[in-house]
């Protein structure tokens, strides 16, 4: 058998790939792309899936930049407002109660003729009570608790002496506006104080001390017991009245009866005005109360 050689088949050569963009164009979505954009180069063109055509949705640009304007307008507009809430209403009292309000009423009328013979010019506020299942009351009976002061931050009480009985505290204030005096300049000790030593102030008196001087005759010709700052407010233990004694003084004792004086030497204890009681240390060593007549004189009652 004769044997014929066969040659093998040449090689089929790979085919040139194709540039993107070539099989972009090949594209019949992208082909009906180029259509309208070559018109309106301006404008959009929107690609209907699966159907290889399309059209222009787009507006020109002057409407597109007018879209754009008044989104950014309503974006930047404010939010409405929300409807304002309703105010709460009071409620009404239930049957068989107190009513809070008449409670407050009756407190601020018990503390305001309470306040009425004060210096200068006076105001009283309380607050609202807001008391649970307290019973009804036909006679309120205000007071002032022990210890509590007609001055400044206080307290007062109403109760109800009725078949059913209660006690409430309110919480007050009280607030009296007058004209004190302050130093006018730095007052040494032992100078004696003139009507050009003082400067009138007004303001609430309930926040400054007790004994602040109201009326400048308690200051003039009197002397200070310590130096005093200009503009600090003046109080009567800073002064010694012309006629007071002061504590280590020697004053003249004097006890008067029907028919008969006696009088000795002493020492005073503390500082006394005229018409105060004070202590006084007698020679033979004795304590005795008696009551200041003048700068230099003291009486014992008989």
């Amino acid at each position: 058998m004769a044997v014929t050689s066969v040659p093998a088949p040449a090689p089929v050569p790979a085919p040139a790939p194709r540039p993107v963009y070539a099989a972009a164009r090949a594209n019949a979505a992208n082909a009906a792309y180029g259509a309208p954009r070559a018109v309106d180069p301006g404008g959009v063109a929107t690609v209907v899936a699966g159907t290889g055509t399309a059209e222009s949705a787009s507006p020109p640009r002057q409407a597109l930049a007018a879209r754009i304007a008044a989104a950014r307008a309503a974006s930047s507009a404010p939010a409405p407002r929300a409807p304002a809430a309703a105010e709460p209403t009071a409620q009404p009292t239930p049957p068989g109660r107190q009513d809070p309000e008449t409670i407050r009423r009756a407190a601020l009328a018990f503390l305001q003729q309470q306040i009425a013979g004060l210096p200068g010019k006076t105001t009283a506020t309380v607050t609202t009570a807001f008391p649970r299942g307290l019973a009804a009351c036909t006679t309120l009976e205000p007071f002032l608790p022990t210890g509590a002061r007609l001055w400044g931050r206080t307290t007062v009480g109403v109760r109800c002496a009725g078949e059913r009985p209660w006690t409430v505290y309110l919480q007050a204030k009280v607030a009296v506006q007058a004209t004190y005096y302050v130093a006018a300049r730095q007052i040494a000790p032992g100078e004696p104080l003139s009507a050009a030593d003082l400067v009138a102030r007004d303001g609430d008196l309930t926040v400054l001390p007790l004994a602040v001087i109201t009326d400048p005759a308690q200051a003039i010709g009197a002397t200070a017991l310590a130096r005093i700052s200009a503009g600090l407010p003046l109080r009567q233990d800073m002064l010694k009245s012309a006629a007071s004694v002061s504590a280590g003084q020697t004053v003249r004792v004097v006890a008067a009866g029907p028919g008969f004086t006696i009088s000795a030497e002493g020492s005073a204890l503390a500082n006394a005005a005229p018409g105060q009681s004070v202590r006084v240390r007698m020679a033979a060593g004795q304590i005795v109360t008696a009551i200041v007549k003048d700068a230099g004189t003291v009486e014992i009652p008989l």
